[in-house]
Formats: C-alpha cells, sequence, structure tokens
C-alpha cells in the first residue's frame, strides 16, 4: 500500500510538471493514457480469443497515437507541401502548438502496446500506473524513451537507498552541469554563427560555429538523458543509458549503436524487425534503412532538413553495409576522421533553419562562399575556450577510466581522498550549475518541443 502512495503521488507530481508547461495541453496527455490503457486491455482480452480482433485493436490504437503526432507536429508541415503543389487548405496554422514531449510520450505508449501484444509484457490494469509510466516526469522532456518492461517491476516494487539515491545526485548534477555550463555556452557561439546571412560568415567562423552546436546538441541531449537518469535513480527506477560517447565511433554504425540509443533500438525493434530488418535481400535492407532513417529525420522535426538529415545518416549506413566504405579495413585514426566529418556536416542541415541556408553554411565551410564576416571570434574568450576543451575531454570516456582505474587501486587512502574530493567537486559543480542558470533564464518548456 505504501508504495501505491508514492505511485500515485509521482503521477499527480508528472502530472503537474506536465500542466505547468503546457497548462490545457494537460488534456492530451491524460487522453493518450486513457487511449493506451483502454487499447492494452482490449488487445490483452482479443490475444487467446481472437488474432484478428488483437491485431485490429492494436491497428486502431496505433493510429490514434500517430493521429495525435500527426496533427499537432505535422498538421503545418503537410498543409504547406500541399499549398506549394497548388492546393488551397482553409487551415489556420497559428492555433497549432506543438506539446512538449509528445514524440517521447506517444512512442512509449506505442511501445507498451506492442510488447502487449507480442505477450513480451503483461498488460497494466491499474491505470495509475500506466499513466506513470506515460507521464513520469524525469524523462518527459527530452528523453530516454523507456520501455515498458523496463520499468514495470520497478512500479510495482522499487528499493530507494542512501548510495542509489546519492548516485542520482551525482548523476544529476554531472548532466545539469552539460547542460547549463557546456552546452549553453557552446550555443552562445553556434547561434551567432548561424545568425549571420550563410553567404557573409568567413570559413574559419563557419568551421567554429558548427564545432561549438555539435559539442552544444551532444551534451544538451546527454545532459538530459544524465538528469533523467538520476532523477530516476533517486526516486528507485533505473533507467538505461542513452549516449555512451558517440563522437569516439569508428563508422556510423557504430555512431548509432551510441547516440540516442533509446531512439535507435525503438526504430530497430518497432520499425526495422518488423519490415524485415536483414533477413530478406540486400535491396530490401537497403530499403528498410532508408525509410527507418527517413522517420528518425521526421521524428526529430517537421522539415526538409530534418528529413535530409536523417537520409543523410542512412545514406552512408548503406555504403558501409553495402561494404562499398570498408572503413574497418582504414587507419583508427581515419575511421575517427570519417565520422567526425559525416556527424559535422549533418549537423549543419540539422542546425540551419532551410535546405538552402545548410547549403550555403557547406559551401563556405568548403571556401567555396566569399564571406569574411568574422564576428564570431568577439564571442571566444578565455572562458569559451576553457568550455570547449572541456567539452573535448568529456566527449571521451576519459573520466570514466580514470575513476575506474582510482577504484580499483589498492591504496585505501587514495580512494577516501579522491571520494571525499569528488564530492566537494560535485557541490561545486551545482552551485556553478545554479548560477549559470539563474543567470542564462533558460526554460526547458521553449526549447525542446519534440
Amino acid at each position: 500500500m505504501k508504495q501505491e502512495y508514492r505511485n500515485f503521488f509521482l503521477l499527480i507530481a508528472s502530472l503537474g510538471f506536465y500542466a505547468w508547461g503546457e497548462g490545457i495541453l494537460l488534456l492530451l496527455m491524460l487522453f493518450s493514457i486513457a487511449i493506451n490503457y483502454i487499447s492494452g486491455l482490449g488487445i490483452n482480452y482479443f490475444i487467446n480469443k481472437s488474432i484478428l480482433g488483437s491485431k485490429v485493436f492494436l491497428g486502431l490504437a496505433i493510429a490514434i497515437n500517430l493521429g495525435l503526432l500527426l496533427y499537432y507536429k505535422y498538421a503545418n508541415f503537410i498543409v504547406e507541401i500541399l499549398q506549394d503543389f497548388g492546393f488551397y487548405l482553409e487551415y489556420d496554422h497559428q492555433n497549432i502548438l506543438l506539446p512538449i514531449g509528445i514524440s517521447f510520450f506517444t512512442f512509449q505508449g506505442i511501445s507498451y502496446l506492442v510488447d502487449v501484444a507480442r505477450q513480451e509484457t503483461s498488460v497494466q490494469k491499474n491505470v495509475f500506473h500506466l499513466g506513470l509510466y506515460i507521464s513520469f516526469f524525469p524523462q518527459l522532456i527530452a528523453g530516454p524513451i523507456i520501455r515498458y518492461h523496463d520499468v514495470a517491476l520497478e512500479i510495482k516494487e522499487r528499493t530507494t537507498n542512501i548510495d542509489l539515491f546519492t548516485s542520482g545526485v551525482i548523476r544529476f548534477i554531472r548532466g545539469l552541469a552539460k547542460k547549463v555550463i557546456i552546452a549553453n555556452n557552446a550555443a552562445l557561439i553556434a547561434d551567432q554563427a548561424f545568425s549571420i546571412p550563410m553567404d557573409s560568415i568567413s570559413q574559419s567562423s563557419a568551421w567554429i560555429g558548427i564545432i561549438c552546436y555539435s559539442i552544444q546538441i551532444y551534451f544538451d541531449f546527454s545532459g538530459y538523458s544524465d538528469m533523467a537518469i538520476g532523477l530516476g535513480k533517486m526516486l528507485g527506477f533505473n533507467f538505461k543509458e542513452n549516449f555512451n560517447y558517440p563522437y569516439i565511433s569508428k563508422s556510423i554504425q557504430d555512431f548509432w549503436r551510441r547516440w540516442h540509443i533509446s531512439l535507435s533500438t525503438w526504430f530497430r525493434d518497432y520499425l526495422y524487425i518488423p519490415l524485415g530488418g536483414n533477413r530478406k535481400s540486400s535491396w530490401r535492407t537497403y530499403f528498410n534503412l532508408f525509410l527507418v532513417f527517413f522517420v528518425t529525420g521526421l521524428w526529430h522535426g517537421a522539415s526538409w532538413n530534418f528529413i535530409f538529415w536523417g537520409l543523410f545518416h542512412g545514406f552512408f549506413l548503406i555504403l558501409e553495409r553495402s561494404k562499398i566504405l570498408k572503413t574497418q579495413n582504414w587507419p583508427i585514426f581515419l575511421q575517427h576522421l570519417y565520422v567526425i566529418l559525416i556527424v559535422i556536416i549533418g549537423w549543419v542541415f540539422f542546425r540551419a533553419e532551410t535546405m538552402l541556408d545548410g547549403f550555403s553554411y557547406l559551401k563556405t565551410m568548403l571556401g567555396v562562399s566569399n564571406g569574411d564576416n568574422s564576428i564570431i571570434f568577439l564571442y571566444i574568450n578565455n572562458y569559451s575556450v576553457l568550455i570547449i576543451l572541456l567539452a573535448f575531454i568529456f566527449s571521451t570516456p576519459i573520466r570514466r577510466i580514470f575513476n575506474e582505474k582510482i577504484m580499483n587501486t589498492d591504496y585505501g587512502l587514495i580512494k577516501v581522498f579522491y571520494l571525499t574530493g569528488t564530492k566537494l567537486f560535485y557541490l561545486a559543480l551545482l552551485l556553478f550549475s545554479i548560477v549559470e542558470l539563474a543567470q542564462s533564464g533558460y526554460n526547458p518548456f521553449i526549447y525542446f518541443r519534440f
């Protein structure tokens, strides 16, 4: 019974958190919970009675989930495409606001229903438990995407202790520091670079701008994931890792095993494998990869830029899988350089406002443009250089390796000093992060609308 009170409190807190950021759109969240709860019961009822019945229930439920996502996230984009083709539509697109986290809680709802249909998880008959799973506030804004079967037991019965809570606090502070110290400061330079007319910026400024954006996007997403994982630990939940040092990858395939792991595994399990994966012909495999990365790009935003970004990555994945690019035979240095260059070029289109802006920025990077605006250098000082250096260091597992070596040493006194110093360091890091956050006036509800 005590656990039920905890769950109910977390549910109310999660819904309150969402209402604080979205107001009336809380009703959309409640509708999503209700639909997935009823659909799960329906699918479970028909599983052993009618295969057709369970498939119909599953299909309708997925259609409703995707319908909500399609309307709120892609209606404007679809209307713009139709208008470009000459169709005139009476449509007031200004009144549609993209609800925060809709891509995340929609995908979580779909994964729950599919897993129930596959009998990979038991149906949840307690609507408050399912509501907590869908609306759980730590990962609601920016993920990671949580599978129901990964947290089902912890929703029912979980353990909290001082060690788990402490590790959660440290993980949260680390994520907060990534976001407000590294990502936000890198964003100041990146935003300035992309605010200059694309054909006016100098080549060196363009490279500095996109490198800073590469830092920003990684430390944004991984920082939020760290905070979500940390908050989960404090509350007794153990979420899976979502980033594993993607910038040290040796291939684009390797990059997608390390980048936004919960999203890439979601697409693998619920789209790529159902399409046939790599079990059919080579051309069918390539088509499946093409489709998956088309959807991956579209998932990130309703824009041709995001679609191009997804297909750009998919193209190199196909080249690697088809052995046209045999990167595994290259020197290690060239493997890393290849991945970094491809990823950075991809980020140009992820960040640019339009496809034309993206190609213009890329031309400047390649030295084709004659732009000479170097105002971006006014934003570079000793502090920003230090931030960039820290970003390079913490993009690699150096900290983790050092920590493991210290903890495995036979000298107990060294461990004591190290652990004490680490706690003091994280306390100082927390205070510094709070100061940075207060000065920036950052609002996560404005930034993350997926």
